[in-house]
């Protein structure tokens, strides 16, 4: 006969025999990694322009390390900034600044840094002008044009975001008929904020579709249109000729259209960017200016030889693909990053 008293020790070393044995047969579970902080705006923002910083802040700690300003040190001064596509003009003067009153005497890398951040904040702070949605203008007409890739469809998406976070009612025209995959992306942006997309199928007349648009757009009592464009390259007469044809086929409707022209600019092309202003500013009355990809492979520096030359408003600038990479033009903020200057120091300064 069992003894029943022996039964709570029998189970009790059976149970935690098996539990014992589970636990040996279950391999460790690490536990997830916490999930990575978003970094600030201004710390995408310093990164997207290292290339530029790294090359202006080396350059500079070469020449005047351990060295009394001259002549010299000036033109070698000058030649780094010409090389980081600031521009003569604004390199010029930035050498006459900093040999001011110095000439023969040490001067601190640190201290040259700061005044090309204070020389660039001064030329780029007339052309930090925020994008303006006229609320008298149903729909407010927005037309995004720039060579291929320069990332003018993901541009129009981030902005449909922003208009609709900000409770505008948004329509989007896929004006780029040459790419399926433009047409879709579009799709997919406008499903994500509950825009219509007015589409054609592919290779078909765009100025017709943006026609259409304007008047689908007004019916529909909308606050913006955003319209996309295909990429097409400056030096491409027929293909400029196209984008002329989109706009005069527009103004029949109303010859105020398009009331914004947004060029969108790969901010790694460099030099190459002024060409594409001017072109398209002749073809289509480029109204302001949005410049992408500043992503640490970029020359940020032509930003500043834009302003000097074009003094263009800047309404935005990218530094990546999600919807919070594009944020408005700080002057700012710009300098202090490509000038390789912390934030908090050039607040001090």
């Amino acid at each position: 006969m069992t003894d029943e008293s022996a039964k709570p020790g029998l189970l009790g070393r059976l149970f935690g025999r098996g539990k014992a044995e589970a636990t040996a047969a279950t391999p460790d579970v690490e536990p997830p990694a916490p999930v990575k902080p978003r970094e600030s705006w201004w710390s995408r923002l310093r990164s997207g322009l290292s290339r530029s910083s790294a090359t202006i802040g080396q350059g500079i700690a070469d020449i005047f390390t351990k060295r009394k300003l001259d002549f010299a040190s000036l033109d070698e001064l000058e030649e780094v900034l010409i090389r980081a596509d600031l521009g003569v003009a604004a390199a010029s003067r930035i050498r006459e600044i900093v040999g001011r009153g110095r000439y023969d005497k040490a001067i601190d890398p640190t201290e040259v840094r700061e005044i090309l951040a204070a020389e660039i904040e001064r030329i780029l702070t007339p052309v930090a002008r925020p994008l303006v949605i006229d609320p008298t203008k149903k729909p407010f007409v927005i037309m995004v044009i720039g060579v291929n890739g320069s990332g003018k469809t993901t541009t129009i998406g981030k902005l449909a975001a922003k208009f609709a976070a900000e409770g505008r009612g948004v329509v989007l025209a896929a004006g780029d008929t040459f790419r399926a995959a433009a047409i879709e992306q579009l799709r997919i942006w406008g499903a994500r904020v509950g825009a219509p997309v007015i589409e054609r199928e592919q290779g078909a007349d765009a100025a017709g579709l943006v026609f259409d648009a304007v008047k689908s757009a007004r019916e529909q009592n909308a606050d913006v249109l955003l319209i996309d464009t295909a990429g097409r390259l400056q030096n491409r007469v027929e293909l400029m000729g196209e984008l002329e044809k989109v706009i005069r086929v527009m103004r029949k409707i109303d010859p105020a259209l398009p009331h914004a022209t947004l060029l969108v600019l790969d901010a790694t092309v460099g030099q190459n960017a002024i060409s594409q202003v001017e072109i398209f500013g002749k073809i289509a009355g480029v109204t302001g200016l949005v410049m992408t990809k500043l992503d640490g492979t970029a020359r940020g520096g032509i930003l500043v030889a834009l302003a000097e030359k074009f003094a263009l408003p800047v309404h935005f600038i990218g530094v990546g693909e999600t919807v919070d990479d594009l944020e408005p033009f700080e002057a700012r903020d710009f300098a202090a990053a490509i000038a390789g200057i912390d934030r908090a120091e050039a607040d001090a300064a």
